[in-house]
């Protein structure tokens, strides 16, 4: 059998162990819940594990230790200011994200739960945070698929629309039937993947260049120009820089994909132990593609490989080093951090068709069975349309991934981080804020594409979530009215969170709420 064979194998067996996933989460999906939200029943480990990969997606395993290889550490400050972001995440706002939205009548969205949370009746709410991620999620969807296509063609030569409608179609296929739980459990093995991949490839090709001396021979007789994480000739446009890089932590907060798993959990005690395994992984993955890159370096200098992109370093290693067979694993995990993050994106902009504007809409209450199917045919609307846009692969669409990013962290961190903290945010101060948050996203970039401005090269998600936060404050402040109910529950989400491990039982907080308990 040729390499060529060898891998493509492997890449067969595990799209059909993700279809077979789809199938096992399919049987276990009874509900419009289940479908949404797994029922409310993740295991601490899907949840981190699966927030992890449908965060990282081919940045982790292709773009991070391009950027080391080609610079230096001068591009860590990106992974710093993501571990910095994740860990305050999973520290503060995952257990109150998980007792809140319960508490508030059952809130199985994010535009759901900000409208219940500040008993927002006129729906507009609802309704612009829900288009916002529908707008957003279909340009990034279609990112990913462009991605799947690319990666065939680079590969293995194929036709790039044929890679694009394989990966579509499998990811499809298991987010189609099995949902938010076929989602999670995929991602979890694709982020287990992703790990091991990240481990053995740079410790293997480490000690393959003659381990630490080797290395720093190598990037020596390579005559690279590596900078340290503070360059030696620091000025503004560096430091706005590291600023910028540093920012991408605050995104984390409003991204709708990876909070949806804090909503999932089983329990909030379940949020300790899912967040010390999820940056663990997050933190030992990081650190493997950073000392890719500088391996890297040593192995191309001294293999001689060619080496036309410095993004697909891993690949190369992989394919020098490993068995056939196990370096089609390592490619089916580069398609992994892909796939994650694009099933977790379709249940989303599911979500926000079904959940968040066809059920403001209705005018009488449509019954789970129709919502079941009403969630699968959105997921499958959404795929059409990004696949449509990704048959002729923008620049656009792929600079579309950061410039999403900044746009969710600005429109959606500040009202996440209000509704869980602040007694005193109303439904039009957050709707005020994420309006100014998004708008600020969007002019700031379309200066700074126009201009030449120093300070516009700021990463706009830092504008955007300051002018947000001090708008939804002061709007909130002139509209405030007492609302005993909605104080209420807020008082009794802290309760809950404060709750030892084992207290909390398996009481739902609504039901709580009906008897005039805790839980």
């Amino acid at each position: 059998m040729s390499d060529i064979t060898f891998q493509l194998l492997a890449i067969g067996l595990y799209f059909a162990a993700m279809i077979a996933i789809g199938v096992y989460a399919a049987r276990k999906t009874k509900s419009h819940e289940d479908y949404m939200l797994a029922g409310r029943d993740l295991h601490p480990a899907t949840a981190a594990l699966s927030a992890g990969a449908s965060d990282m997606s081919g940045w982790l395993l292709m773009g991070l230790p391009g950027a080391i290889f080609a610079a230096g550490l001068i591009e860590a400050w990106i992974a710093i200011g993501l571990t910095i972001g994740a860990y305050l995440n999973w520290k503060f706002v995952a257990p109150r994200l998980r007792a809140y939205t319960e508490v508030a009548r059952n809130s199985i969205t994010i535009p759901s739960f900000f409208e219940n949370r500040l008993r927002d009746r006129s729906r507009a709410l609802r309704i612009v945070s829900g288009s916002i991620i529908l707008i957003f999620f279909t340009f990034y969807v279609s990112s990913g698929m462009v991605a799947g296509g690319v990666f065939f063609e680079s590969t293995f030569g194929a036709d790039y629309i044929w890679g694009m409608l394989l990966v579509s179609g499998v990811t499809l296929a298991y987010t189609l039937f099995g949902g938010f739980l076929g989602a999670s459990l995929t991602d979890m093995v694709q982020g287990a993947m992703m790990f091991l991949a990240l481990i053995i490839i740079p410790v293997i090709a480490f000690f393959t260049v003659g381990g630490l001396q080797g290395v720093q021979d190598g990037i020596a007789d390579s005559g690279a120009q590596l900078t340290g994480l503070i360059p030696a000739d620091v000025d503004g446009m560096v430091v706005l820089g590291i600023i910028s890089s540093l920012a991408w932590g605050l995104g984390y907060v409003g991204q709708p994909h990876i909070i949806v798993r804090f909503m999932a959990l089983r329990s909030v005690a379940a949020a300790k132990p899912a967040r010390r395994i999820g940056i663990g992984w997050m933190v030992i993955s990081l650190i493997g593609a950073v000392v890719s890159g500088f391996v890297g370096i040593a192995f191309v200098q001294q293999s001689g490989l060619p080496l036309d992109n410095p993004e697909t370093i891993v690949l190369a290693m992989s394919q020098a080093l490993l068995h056939p067979f196990v370096a089609g694993l390592v490619l089916a995990a580069v398609l992994a951090a892909i796939m994650s993050t694009l099933s977790s994106q379709l249940i989303v902009c599911s979500s926000a068709l079904v959940e968040d504007l066809f059920q403001v809409f209705a005018k009488n209450p449509p019954s789970q069975r129709l919502l079941a199917i009403l969630g699968r045919s959105c997921v499958l609307a959404v795929a059409t349309i990004a696949a449509l846009l990704a048959i002729t692969p923008s620049d656009t669409i792929l600079g579309l991934v950061g410039f999403a990013w900044a746009g969710f962290g600005a429109a959606f961190g500040p009202v996440v981080l209000l509704t869980l903290f602040w007694r005193k945010l109303t439904n039009w101060g957050a709707l005020a804020g994420m309006i100014v948050g998004a708008a600020t996203v969007f002019i700031w970039d379309a200066i700074e594409q126009a201009t030449e401005i120093g300070i516009f090269s700021l990463y706009e998600i830092v504008p955007g979530f300051i002018l947000n936060l001090v708008v939804a404050i002061v709007v909130s402040l002139a509209t405030h009215r007492h609302d005993e109910e909605v104080q209420e529950e807020f008082t009794r989400t802290g309760q809950i969170v404060a709750l030892k491990p084992g207290e909390e039982g398996r009481v739902s907080a609504a039901a709580a709420a009906d008897r005039n308990v805790l839980p």
